[in-house]
């Protein structure tokens, strides 16, 4: 079975997912996420990628992206991979792949689907059952949206930053949202055009991306979200 085509277009965010291989951790001590975290902010700057949310679990990531260049991501991963791949594999005396071949994406309808996105990376830790908060996960961006914690890596989505001009009012309001759950179908979207590395969005999304690369985009949607999700407007009171 050919392997499903990846679609970088600069200036369009994405939802990358890289698992380690065959399932297997890719972290395993708190000096390996510190690492990791340093290595993607060196590579991400210097391959003109923005990180707008990541979380790291134990056996894979989840990084919400926005390219400079046709090529960013690519790179960006390949320059992380080199460096921590060797720390890992120097460190624990192991040999061998660390991670899966290729990583996945979806190219993301932002002003639908980008907030929904981040808090459903930003959640990833609970509904593993490894937190009962997300602020309670070291290894996730969450602490910066939410409470300001100093984050070098973080650069804000022109969407994040939308929700206020005002710092502790933005990060209330996006605190706000986490009280809202994700509904199931867009659940279901994100999961499925990040495996199918298609397209997150709309029919007219989805067919502005075509034009754009000049080829067909499958269709990975079993629905639409709610007017209210899709808006992600926290509720104000």
């Amino acid at each position: 079975m050919p392997r499903p085509l990846r679609y970088t277009i600069p200036g369009v965010p994405q939802h990358v997912v890289q698992r380690g291989n065959n399932r297997q951790p890719t972290f395993f001590d708190a000096q390996d996420y510190r690492l990791y975290l340093e290595c993607l902010r060196e590579a991400s700057e210097r391959h003109q990628v923005a990180v707008h949310a990541y979380v790291l679990m134990t056996n894979h990531v989840h990084l919400l992206l926005t390219p400079g260049t046709a090529d960013g991501i690519a790179k960006m991963f390949q320059s992380v991979g080199r460096r921590y791949v060797l720390w890992v594999n120097r460190t624990y005396r192991r040999s061998g792949t660390l991670w899966e071949g290729r990583h996945k994406a979806s190219v993301i309808h932002a002003d639908r689907y980008l907030l929904a996105c981040q808090r459903y990376i930003e959640l990833n830790p609970v509904r593993a059952s490894m937190v009962a908060k997300p602020e309670d996960y070291p290894w996730s961006s969450y602490r910066w949206h939410a409470f300001g914690h100093p984050d070098p890596l973080v650069v804000d989505h022109p969407l994040y930053a939308g929700l206020s001009n005002d710092p502790e009012s933005r990060q209330a309001s996006y605190r706000a949202l986490f009280s809202l759950d994700i509904d199931k179908t867009t659940l279901d979207c994100i999961r499925s055009s990040t495996e199918r590395c298609s397209v997150l969005g709309n029919d007219r999304f989805r067919g502005e991306i075509e034009q754009v690369i000049s080829r067909r985009v499958p269709n990975t949607q079993r629905g639409r979200p709610r007017k209210a999700v899709l808006q992600e407007k926290p509720e104000r009171g």
